[in-house]
């Protein structure tokens, strides 16, 4: 992983999705050394899903970047997100939305997926109500081969943000970024597709 190969794809992605979508550096494999090379190569924001790996990358670059937080929030983190982080991706937990005191997107589970993380459908007026300051949704889809599968969760995610009266959708991941930015993604969440496989 050299920085120009990462600004050449970074540079690609940006054309892909447009000016008015944050592209989210998602660096939880990428190494504490390694985030020099995303910082050369001009990454703005990235987002880490680990708190104790924000912390570290955090206390060596600190205002390199701006600092997203999108793996599952628990509660006794929520400090430490609170001092570093402009944005919480995937709030869904009461407790941690009671200590937060950043904006927040609320992960909403559109699968009905055991294994993932997020508050249902049914559940998320409720919870909006709970947070002082909920920006907007996101969504995990299905893991599939065919971005196109995805497109009826970004589809459903956007129509949920207008229902609630919320402007900001965090969708899409390297395979299928282009999707979700199709269906109103104000931020995506992409990692290989800028490192290489």
């Amino acid at each position: 992983m050299s920085p120009e190969d990462v600004r050449q794809r970074y540079a690609r992605v940006r054309e892909e999705v447009g000016a008015g979508v944050t592209i989210v550096a998602a660096t939880k494999y990428v190494s504490l050394a390694d985030m020099a090379i995303l910082a050369e190569a001009g990454i703005e924001v990235v987002g880490e899903n680990r708190a104790q790996d924000l912390e570290a990358k955090h206390a060596e670059y600190g205002d390199t970047f701006r600092w997203h937080f999108i793996g599952h929030l628990q509660s006794n983190k929520v400090k430490l997100v609170n001092r570093i982080c402009e944005l919480v991706h995937s709030l869904d937990s009461e407790s941690a939305a009671r200590r937060l005191t950043v904006p927040a997107l609320v992960e909403v589970n559109l699968s009905s997926e055991p294994t993932k993380s997020g508050v249902g459908e049914g559940d998320l007026e409720r919870f909006v109500g709970l947070v002082d300051d909920v920006r907007g949704l996101m969504t995990m889809p299905p893991a599939a081969p065919d971005p196109e599968s995805s497109r009826p969760y970004f589809r459903r995610l956007a129509q949920l943000a207008r229902d609630h009266g919320l402007s900001e959708l965090s969708m899409g991941t390297s395979q299928d970024y282009r999707v979700a930015a199709e269906e109103g993604a104000t931020l995506v969440r992409v990692g290989s597709i800028l490192y290489g496989e």
